[in-house]
């Protein structure tokens, strides 16, 4: 069993190491990794979602309950964050909101994504496509919204929530999912080259993207937010995903298929985009980039552990 959950695992973590091994080496520069993570986001992505929820049964996989289990516990995480930034360490609001951000944004793409892939087969992903599909939307929302009403210096609730959605609609993976929604919905036929196309670009998206995270780690490194970034890891590596299996199992009575990429999902350390949004904000940008390579290097066992614990 342990065998066969390192071997599931080990291959992720592996490629991204590699993107480390390469990027220290100095075998591929700083302006070729950001190359490598532009195309990975900006064009392979798009086309791996595009084509995933085109795929989708959206009456099967968008459900209150598939839903509800995995943001209302992201939703507790960040509040947990939040508060024990702002009482435990005594941050500022504003810290304390980019700190707590860190515990709500899995890694659902670049991580979940590929593990869950490994772990339970390419015919369970639906649920880590539907979670993927609201989650950059669900998760800025929140984030900005809160850090705009604690900002004294802020510019409106209203204003930036407006902003916010119209910069949604320039993000090329929403543009990905939402043409994907919109040919699944409609039945509108799609050119066949065009789509063998799409499908070249998304089948190279999970492993460029990996060995793109792994280059872009390097410039982080673990210093004096240590003990910040460890609550910070401990939320969304454990307490995340145990809150996802309460709500899914107790209170929403999920089916164990979906339930297990559900919490799986959950037990993924936070995403680049953590740090990018302490950075957007210019608010402890140290603790979220030891998180994010903290809780990286911890996943390794923990999201085995949780492999394990699901069965």
């Amino acid at each position: 069993m342990i065998a066969s959950i390192f071997d599931t695992v080990a291959p992720v973590f592996l490629l991204i190491f590699s993107g480390s091994a390469v990027a220290k080496l100095g075998w591929l520069s700083r302006g070729g990794v950001d190359g490598l993570m532009s195309f990975a986001l900006k064009f392979a992505a798009p086309c791996l979602l595009f084509l995933s929820v085109r795929n989708l049964d959206l009456s099967q996989s968008f459900n209150i309950g598939l839903l509800g289990s995995f943001y209302l516990p992201a939703t507790i995480s960040f509040g947990l964050g939040f508060a024990i930034a702002r009482l435990v360490f005594k941050r500022r609001p504003g810290e304390a909101i980019a700190i707590g951000f860190t515990a709500l944004f899995s890694n659902s793409l670049l991580l979940g994504l590929p593990i869950s892939e490994r772990a339970y087969g390419l015919a369970s992903t639906d649920t880590n496509i539907a979670i993927i599909a609201v989650h950059a939307p669900f998760c800025y929302l929140l984030g900005i919204s809160t850090m705009e009403y604690f900002r004294a210096d802020g510019q409106g609730l209203q204003k930036t929530v407006i902003t916010i959605l119209l910069a949604m609609f320039k993000n090329p993976l929403m543009i990905g999912i939402g043409l994907g929604f919109l040919v699944n919905i409609t039945g509108l036929p799609v050119f066949t080259p065009v789509i063998s196309v799409v499908e070249m670009l998304g089948q190279v998206m999970l492993p460029s993207a990996l060995f793109a995270l792994g280059g872009v780690l390097t410039r982080y490194s673990i210093g004096k937010a240590l003990p910040e970034a460890s609550a910070m890891a401990a939320l969304s590596l454990v307490v995340h995903p145990l809150l996802a299996y309460i709500f899914a199992r107790y209170i929403f009575d999920l089916p164990h298929e979906i339930l297990r990429n559900l919490v799986l999902t959950a037990a993924m350390a936070p995403g680049i985009n953590a740090y990018i949004f302490a950075n957007l904000y210019r608010r402890a940008e140290d603790v979220a980039a030891n998180t994010v390579l903290l809780a990286t290097i911890a996943s390794i066992f923990t999201a085995s552990a949780w492999i394990w614990f699901l069965g």
